[in-house]
């Protein structure tokens, strides 16, 4: 059915209710205009005559307070009655409202039976629901789940999001729903590594070429170079330490919205209550402690400082109080038992670390393949985040159950749910490094194509981009080495701020104000030609031609010469397998060369002759005079008698076409000669001497042939 989401209360004033009670007139008769009712502080506009009855309306259809309809025929006033009760009012209870006040009407989207709003609902707000059922049809079904207008999650209004699955009293508790789905599903248990806490730095990750792409865990803490509280602090200890006045974010479960006006004094009472008080079940996720006395005690693991983006290229003298910086290396979470956290990946595809202070956790993961990070966006930020299951649209969902004292990492795009079994106390943080860039930037793409709001993205990820392409470009300079795997990532970061600097040039005036405001300019002078450059000097690190301007994956395959790449663009001795590279015109973006009308390779010429020639002798001298020499051979031997022979293949390539006011014609000719002295093979033969092989030799048409001394042959290539 479709679905109005603007509206979807029904209100009547309590002075229609007595006036559809009274006899009927006379269908022949006009009714009597009903007394003017007392001045109210709104208006009761009378329906339009053909308006349809109550029970034939729509539930989305909003209805204003009517006044009394003119009576029907045939109709009795018991069957009206009928047709207007609440089968929800209880015995004894007023069933009209006080004359100051409109009565609002419920209607249930499986029944289609119409309930008062202060019968049913529990004093909610009708206005945020959507699609609303009554007890018995929920209890008939109990796939039949109230649900709520959108914003469903994490709303920036300052507006408490109530949690209208609980107000109902015959529908189960909404923070166990999904849950109960679990249970029903196939999930895999994790085959993650366990990893000792010293094997866990940046030298795994530089020699280890699977490290980082999947969750890790180190079930003890031992020898990550880390710093928590200990195993007696408490959620209390937070308020104290950071102070209990201090506005703290909290989430209910059960609407995964934003519940406004809470402090960590609240929320420390709230947590240590007795599990059967709490009213709600609520989830505090978003505390970053950066810069709070508590940062004092917290350290994360020394693999997190060795990687983060933030410690390694956001200048020191611009963080700290007073500066405006990534903060969120640092955060405290708090959760209640049978807490949960929807489907989600961490801003801007971060990776995470993750310290089980106290209670255990559940993680339920969803690999980053691109067709799972299509079937996130699709399912992010619509409908189906609160009627569909994420793990029916994907290929896996692994489970990792972790206890008080482990540590997770977290890798990068890596789609999550959380389950808190029991009351616990986390610390962890979120960083970005320099392995896996090109995901990162994919879910930052998704978040802006959800239209994410800018408070739940990475705070100012463009410009920290910009400052690791500023350190990236200056090491390139001055000769350092990187890792394939970091290179691809430096391609990836190229093509993100290329992006950047179009907008800047080409883009909405909206669009270029935008991006120029993330561009640090104390650092960066020329963002244009400081990503171009980085782009060029990356593709020469990697071994590909700086004109290659491919916008698609895998572009580390592609290698100068088919070559394997080479540190700092460093070029190596060509091979003879290379003979036709320089024939190879360059790839230019949006280049096409102009075409040739006709092209004719003519048939190869084959010839042999014996020739009166001496062969080369050892040293440079002697190949010079084979160098310069362009047509016959003039080097014979003192008797007169080289003893020589010479075998030549002619290839040629005509090439023409029209060009404004005449013809163009290109010519290509290629000989290879190849030459032998047969006497000195049989003499190398006879003295088992022949270590030395045949000689080569490799020339252009702008050089001339390259000639390479060898005993028995000489092969020339001009």
């Amino acid at each position: 059915m479709a679905r109005n989401t603007r509206s979807r209360r029904v209100t009547r004033s309590s002075n229609r209710k007595s006036s559809e009670q009274e006899p009927e007139a006379d269908a022949e008769q006009k009714p009597e205009p009903a007394p003017a009712p007392e001045p109210t502080p709104v208006s009761e506009p009378t329906p339009a005559p053909e308006q349809e009855p109550l029970s034939a309306r729509s539930s989305l259809t909003p209805v204003k307070d009517e006044e009394p309809e003119p009576a029907l025929e045939n109709v009795s006033t018991s069957a009206k009655v009928a047709e207007d009760a609440c089968p929800a009012c209880q015995t004894g209870r007023d069933p009209n409202p006080p004359d100051s006040e409109k009565e609002s009407w419920v209607r249930c989207d499986a029944c289609k039976t119409w309930y008062h709003w202060r019968c049913a609902g529990n004093g909610g707000d009708l206005e945020t629901i959507d699609k609303w059922y009554c007890p018995p049809c929920t209890e008939q079904n109990p796939a039949r789940v109230v649900t709520f207008k959108p914003p469903a999650r994490k709303s920036s209004r300052k507006k408490t999001q109530l949690d209208y699955a609980n107000l109902n009293s015959g529908v189960e508790s909404d923070p166990n729903r999904w849950m109960r789905v679990v249970k029903t599903k196939h999930i895999s248990e994790d085959g993650f590594r366990r990893m000792q806490g010293d094997q866990v730095g940046v030298e795994w990750v530089e020699n280890d070429e699977e490290a980082m792409r999947e969750p890790i865990v180190v079930e003890a803490p031992e020898g990550l170079g880390m710093k928590m509280p200990g195993p007696d602090f408490t959620v209390n200890d937070v308020a104290e330490i950071v102070g209990r006045d201090m506005p703290v974010e909290v989430i209910d479960v059960a609407s995964q919205s934003n519940s406004p006006g809470w402090t960590l004094g609240k929320w420390a009472e709230y947590y240590h209550k007795d599990p059967r008080s709490r009213d709600k079940i609520r989830n505090v996720i978003s505390l970053e402690i950066s810069d709070t006395p508590l940062a004092d005690r917290v350290l994360p693991p020394r693999l997190v400082r060795e990687l983060d983006w933030v410690e390694r290229y956001w200048p020191s003298t611009r963080r700290g109080k007073g500066h405006a910086y990534p903060k969120v290396q640092l955060y405290c979470l708090m959760s209640v038992a049978n807490a949960w956290t929807d489907w989600h990946v961490d801003f801007a595809g971060s990776s995470v670390y993750y310290h089980i202070l106290r209670g255990s956790k559940v993680f339920y993961f969803i690999r980053p393949t691109p067709a799972n990070l299509a079937a996130y966006e699709k399912w992010s930020g619509t409908e189906m985040q609160t009627t569909t299951w994420l793990g029916d649209m994907v290929d896996e969902v692994i489970k990792v159950t972790l206890q008080e004292g482990n540590t997770m990492f977290i890798p990068t795009g890596w789609i999550h749910a959380v389950h808190t079994p029991t009351d616990s106390l986390v610390f962890g943080g979120n960083f970005l490094h320099s392995y896996n860039v090109a995901t990162q930037i994919r879910v930052q793409e998704i978040e802006r194509s959800t239209h994410v709001p800018k408070k739940f993205r990475f705070p100012l990820f463009t410009k920290l981009c910009w400052y690791v392409a500023d350190k990236w470009l200056r090491d390139l300079k001055g000769k350092e080495e990187f890792s394939p795997r970091v290179l691809e990532s430096m391609d990836a970061l190229c093509k993100y701020l290329i992006c950047e600097v179009r907008t800047m040039e080409k883009g909405s005036d909206h669009g270029k104000r935008d991006s120029r405001e993330h561009v640090p300019a104390e650092r960066v002078k020329d963002p244009a030609a400081l990503a171009r450059e980085l782009r060029w000097r990356v593709r020469l690190a990697a071994g590909c031609s700086s004109d290659d301007e491919d916008a698609g994956h895998g572009w580390q395959k592609k290698r100068t010469n088919g070559a394997e790449p080479v540190a700092n663009g460093m070029k190596r001795k060509r091979s003879s397998s290379e003979e036709e590279v320089e024939s190879q015109p360059p790839v230019f973006l949006n280049f096409q060369p102009k075409s040739w009308d006709m092209v004719r390779t003519l048939p190869r010429e084959e010839d042999s002759r014996d020739v009166d020639t001496r062969p080369p002798e050892d040293g440079t001298e002697s190949l010079e005079a084979w160098v310069k020499m362009v047509d016959e051979p003039f080097m014979t031997g003192e008797d007169g008698k080289g003893g020589g022979r010479v075998k030549r293949e002619r290839h040629l390539t005509v090439k023409v076409r029209k060009i404004e006011g005449g013809l163009e014609r290109q010519r290509i000719e290629r000989t290879v000669e190849k030459w032998q002295w047969p006497s000195r093979t049989n003499h190398s033969d006879a003295q088992g001497n022949d270590e030395d092989g045949p000689a080569n030799v490799d020339g252009g048409d702008k050089e001339g042939p390259k000639v390479e001394e060898g005993a028995d042959e000489m092969v020339v290539d001009g």
